[in-house]
């Protein structure tokens, strides 16, 4: 039910307001669950940050402890997956964020929070939060294989 919820999101743009009630009504994520590879991928909502991320290409994230994080990945000149420096490293931490005390990965350079709340056990939408922003980029990642 969440994944198909997720997909109607990504499938057909629509508001903050309707990414956040989605993202509200899922359960809190613990910090170890996020340790691996994710590929990303982007619910559209007219954030600014989208187009940057679309030119980045960006892939998703890599969690391999909680202070040793690539926040982003993106593909290389060869098409490979790779971790850019334009956003720096980050920290996995669990920090309330709209009421839940969640998985968050907090930007070691930036003042931005990446928030995560469960989809299903591969799955997670994430609620970027950045200093200064009226509303978040939202986005989901998965869990690659």
């Amino acid at each position: 039910m969440s994944e198909e919820r997720l997909r109607a999101l990504v499938d057909s743009p629509g508001t903050v307001a309707d990414a956040l009630a989605f993202f509200d009504s899922l359960e809190a994520v613990e910090p170890e669950a996020m340790i691996g590879e994710w590929d990303g991928g982007l619910v559209p909502t007219g954030h600014p940050g989208e187009g940057m991320l679309d030119n980045l290409r960006w892939q998703g994230k890599a969690f391999r402890g909680a202070d040793d994080v690539d926040p982003m990945v993106c593909s290389d000149d060869g098409g490979e997956r790779a971790a850019s420096d334009v956003m720096g490293s980050a920290t996995l931490r669990r920090v309330e964020y709209r009421g839940v005390s969640t998985a968050t990965m907090v930007y070691d350079q930036h003042p931005v929070f990446d928030h995560f709340r469960r989809v299903d056990g591969d799955t997670v939408i994430g609620a970027m939060d950045r200093k200064g922003e009226d509303a978040p980029l939202v986005f989901f990642l998965r869990r690659r294989p």
